[in-house]
């Protein structure tokens, strides 16, 4: 059975409108007495009183619910993003729809125009990156948006993003200095805000250290293991072959070592890694594997917060990016070799 409000005035011996007053907050501004609100409380509680929550959404306009949009919860660092913004979500009084896209844009349209017909509060998203038409749509609807992780440079929106330029910037500079010169990368989706940060970053330390990007070392399509066991297969049967590879993210890192430990080679004599996102066994492998290590606290937070102070000042006109740092870790898969290696030359030259 349903217990209303006349159920607690009732019991309590007060009308309905001071029910009201104390379980909205707004004793002291209506001069209720403290033991008349605690009276009131009291009943509420030992008859396990819940708001209708329908009819409250109705009242204001509001449904206290948020979508989040994450292109792959098969993703670790995704689905880690995701739980992290579902707890501090709950602890706000909000709900959170999830919606996987796996990564194809038709996916995200087709869950944006839902999303907005049942009338939820705000969006985080974290984009597939392709396209941005459908969001333009959503804004139109004076619905709050913030982008996180991937984001379009073009558009208004609040958003919050990790330093995909100078974290790949600082990896590639670490193989370099632990002598390494034949460097090859494995990306993620090709022209997306994330990958081409990471590229870039590869791209300016190859040309500041003076090395040749060698024509098809920067292999792959998108940031799932599959990607990352054909592209490793690919570059180790180059007949010159790298001696480290720098990894778009934890997936693609999962598909080279299949495909290395396929090989039979051995991380770092063999072939050196480095990998973007610090997936969770990273430091139990038989080598610890190097990353750049991304904030993903911080991210999940930024992003709540972003979405709040836009709900609580619709009118709110300036936009803000928050672009934070990653962490370089350094651990046991990078090898430090010289020009008169001969496992470096051995590597290089076989069949």
């Amino acid at each position: 059975m349903q217990i209303t409000l006349k159920d607690i005035a009732r019991k309590a011996g007060v009308s309905v409108s001071t029910v009201t007053r104390v379980l909205n907050g707004k004793a002291k501004k209506y001069r209720i007495s403290d033991e008349t609100s605690k009276n009131v409380l009291k009943h509420a509680r030992e008859l396990k009183y819940r708001p209708n929550q329908l009819a409250r959404s109705l009242r204001l306009k509001k449904t206290h619910t948020f979508g989040l949009f994450v292109p792959d919860l098969y993703n670790p660092f995704f689905s880690y993003i995701a739980s992290r913004i579902q707890n501090l979500v709950a602890n706000l009084g909000y709900s959170l729809i999830i919606s996987n896209t796996s990564e194809n844009q038709y996916i995200e349209i087709e869950q944006t125009q839902l999303l907005v017909s049942k009338g939820v509060d705000g969006f985080i998203i974290m984009p597939v990156g392709l396209s941005f038409k459908h969001l333009l749509n959503v804004k139109k609807e004076r619905i709050p948006i913030v982008l996180i992780d991937r984001c379009f440079e073009e558009l208004p929106f609040n958003s919050v993003v990790i330093d995909n330029y100078k974290g790949a910037f600082t990896a590639v500079e670490h193989l370099i200095q632990f002598g390494h010169k034949s460097i090859a990368m494995i990306q993620g989706i090709p022209n997306t805000y994330t990958n081409n940060g990471r590229v870039k970053g590869y791209r300016d330390a190859m040309k500041k250290n003076k090395l040749k990007i060698k024509r098809d070392y920067i292999v792959g399509s998108d940031f799932g293991r599959e990607n990352g066991y054909q592209s490793t297969k690919k570059l180790l049967s180059r007949k010159e072959k790298p001696t480290a590879i720098f990894l778009a993210s934890d997936l693609i890192a999962l598909g080279a070592l299949d495909a290395i430990a396929e090989k039979g080679l051995n991380i770092p004599n063999d072939i050196s890694l480095i990998a973007f996102d610090d997936i969770d066994f990273a430091p139990f492998l038989l080598s610890p594997l190097s990353v750049v290590s991304q904030p993903r606290d911080e991210l999940s937070e930024t992003a709540v917060d972003l979405l709040l102070q836009q709900i609580s000042n619709p009118r709110m006109e300036k936009t803000k990016t928050k672009i934070l740092s990653t962490n370089l870790i350094k651990r046991e898969s990078v090898k430090r070799i010289n020009s008169n290696d001969k496992e470096t030359i051995k590597i290089l030259t076989q069949p």
